[in-house]
């Protein structure tokens, strides 16, 4: 036992609970401990839109002439795609769904298309279309430089990385507000942030590719009197080119998930505004039916660009590609002209869907209401105000007296020495939890919050991750933000807890039964797919403006990272290792337990990262339903075109979120 606590990692983690314990007792009677000194509170959001407002003001001009130059070439491929009647683009997207991916892709082709004529989406769905067809070869033409430059300049790569990083996690919201003064409203600015989320898959893409291509084939080129630029075109780039194509496809999964987004800042008649349209009037029937079209839009150009990434496309011949598209321009010649969309029936029965909704909400809210209640009382609010602000007789049940704190200190204390006894670091994190659900993740003094993540950022990551986690902390505080920093990681904690305990269950199954395996992939497919804003609509149908509705949302959209990567994990397993587990007597339980998820521990950790990236990107949507978190700062930042609080918001967040990542990151290496 000596030795253990001559361990000088626990020495000063146990110092730093103890720190933290004198904290929140001293904060209930020195308010300077328990929240961030108002007299520290500086008006920085002032002093960055001065800033931004005359560099921007110089800027306008370019930024006018390139919205003009950007709007053109999509005015044009709107006229196109609004010209070619909808049988004629059918089949040209058809024709190349059977040449990626064959006839099963093919018949989904043809089913998905026909679904868009059928529910009369067709005319916005190729105005999303035509922002996609825009944004995407500009993201990826940027990605595929900006990685081949990192490739070929190694000591800029760390730097470049860390860009891509940042450009991942910042919240789209936050730097539309500066493109907004640039470009104004209109679908440039739209493009724009589009291409910035967009670019970064394909920079990663490109730099794995060219750093994969074998030495042999380098070497062989060499010898053959292959030029630098030769070397490159001719060598390197054919080699890299499944892994490149690995890029596009995730490229244009990004750009066509900024669809809604883009219709917020001036976007024009396409699916992204007929889903926020049909939220603003509470018409749930009409925006899921938008949101189903992007949903087999999307799907059908992953698989047509998986197709091409995986297997180089060629499920038939070239010359019957060609001969098909001969075919597709000639009907698109014969049928002009003609009105060939079907009316409005599938409009007016996504109507009727609203008061079949309505009626389902009504019978379902007893059930709702109960789940509500108790997701709220027994995990959102201990978390949010504490166990010392829980306890009461309106909410528990009984009041908080002398003995039932005496009591609490006692099961905490004696928890944390029976966990601790064999492993120190279990007890020392059982009573960083006590303490958390004592006080709630926002009350918990601030100097201690600066402490904690202090050390850990230094003991994890070095000096740089601790001036990171410093500047963010430092950021939050002095920018009278730290409440809501506060707010939006107890919000994400709540969360990322509830979706990788849901989430991590469900891989299990997954893992352990193919049948359920092959039923929740689909599912899982369509979750990852759906447009962010869309997971507003059943929370919002179901349980109403609020932060629980906030909550819903964040976790139907977060809850695919832990599925995915624990059933990856576990599939994985070394079977020479499940075999010894069996013969040694195991039982499927403690298979499970002390044999596969240990050895899956690199993938279900990354899954977490996953689970936290996720829950941190929805923030901001989740504010449009009533949270008073960095999210809802960014967005109330948007309305008032005030550049400065929202860059400083999105900063937060950011910092957030590369802190989860490197502390998560260099435990998996670890």
């Amino acid at each position: 036992m000596t030795a253990v606590w001559g361990n000088r990692q626990y020495r000063i983690w146990t110092g730093l609970l103890l720190l933290s314990v004198l904290l929140v007792v001293l904060a209930q009677h020195v308010p300077l401990f328990k929240s961030f000194p108002a007299w520290l509170v500086l008006d920085l959001s002032t002093w960055l839109n001065s800033v931004i407002s005359a560099l921007f003001e110089t800027l306008r001009p370019l930024g006018m002439l390139l919205s003009t130059l950007a709007e053109m070439p999509l005015a044009g491929i709107r006229s196109l795609l609004a010209w070619a009647p909808w049988p004629a683009t059918s089949l040209l997207v058809i024709l190349v769904a059977l040449y990626a991916g064959g006839l099963r892709l093919a018949l989904f082709a043809a089913v998905a298309l026909g679904m868009v004529v059928v529910m009369g989406y067709w005319p916005k769905a190729m105005n999303t279309l035509a922002l996609v067809i825009i944004s995407v070869p500009v993201a990826v033409s940027i990605g595929f430089a900006l990685g081949a430059l990192a490739h070929r300049l190694p000591k800029i790569r760390p730097a470049m990385i860390a860009l891509l990083d940042v450009m991942q996690t910042w919240p789209a919201f936050g730097y539309l507000i500066p493109l907004l003064i640039l470009f104004g409203f209109g679908p440039t600015a739209g493009l724009t942030a589009s291409v910035i989320f967009s670019v970064p898959p394909m920079v990663r893409n490109t730099l794995v590719g060219l750093s994969d291509v074998p030495p042999a084939i380098v070497e062989s080129a060499l010898m053959a009197g292959a030029r630098p630029r030769q070397l490159f075109w001719q060598a390197m780039v054919p080699t890299a080119m499944p892994q490149l194509l690995v890029g596009v496809n995730q490229t244009t999964m990004a750009s066509l998930s900024m669809v809604i987004i883009i219709a917020i800042i001036g976007g024009f008649n396409d699916l992204g505004w007929e889903v926020l349209s049909a939220m603003r009037a509470a018409e749930l029937g009409r925006s899921l039916g938008a949101g189903l079209v992007i949903v087999l839009i999307a799907v059908l150009l992953d698989r047509i660009t998986r197709g091409f990434a995986e297997r180089g496309g060629r499920a038939i011949s070239g010359g019957v590609l060609r001969a098909g598209m001969v075919i597709a321009l000639i009907l698109a010649v014969l049928l002009s002209g003609y009105d060939l969309l079907p009316g409005d029936q599938a409009q007016r029965l996504l109507r009727r869907i609203d008061g079949w909704l309505l009626d389902f909400v009504a019978w379902s809210a007893p059930v709702f209401a109960v789940l509500r209640n108790a997701i709220t009382y027994g995990v959102m609010l201990p978390m949010r105000i504490g166990f010392s602000g829980s306890a009461s007789p309106m909410v528990w049940g009984f009041a908080l007296t002398p003995a039932i704190t005496a009591a609490y200190v006692l099961v905490a204390v004696a928890l944390a020495l029976i966990l601790g006894r064999r492993k120190p670091m279990r007890g020392i994190v059982t009573g960083f939890a006590a303490l958390l659900f004592w006080t709630g993740l926002p009350a918990f003094p601030w100097p201690g919050v600066f402490a904690v993540i202090g050390v850990a950022t230094w003991q994890k990551g070095g000096a740089g991750l601790f001036a990171l986690a410093m500047a963010g902390l430092g950021l939050a505080g002095l920018s009278g933000l730290w409440v809501p920093m506060m707010q939006s990681i107890y919000l994400a904690a709540v969360a990322v807890l509830i979706c990788f305990v849901i989430g991590g269950a469900l891989g299990v199954l997954a893992a352990e039964n193919d049948r359920f395996s092959a039923i929740l992939r689909p599912i899982s497919d369509t979750l990852q797919t759906l447009p962010q804003f869309v997971f507003l609509i059943p929370a919002l149908m179901l349980f109403k403006v609020g932060e629980f509705t906030a909550l819903i949302a964040i976790a139907l959209y977060a809850v695919v990272p832990p599925i995915r990567y624990v059933e990856h994990g576990l599939r994985n397993v070394r079977p020479d290792l499940v075999e010894a587990g069996v013969q040694m007597g195991a039982t499927p339980w403690q298979l499970l337990w002390q044999v596969k998820l240990p050895l899956a521990r690199s993938s279900v950790l990354l899954g977490l990262n996953q689970t936290i990236m996720a829950a941190l990107s929805m923030l901001v949507i989740a504010a449009l339903v009533g949270t008073r978190e960095l999210g809802q700062q960014v967005y109330v930042a948007l309305s008032k075109a005030d550049a400065g609080a929202g860059l400083i918001a999105g900063a937060i967040i950011t910092a957030i979120a590369l802190i989860s990542d490197r502390l998560l990151r260099r435990r998996v290496s670890n």
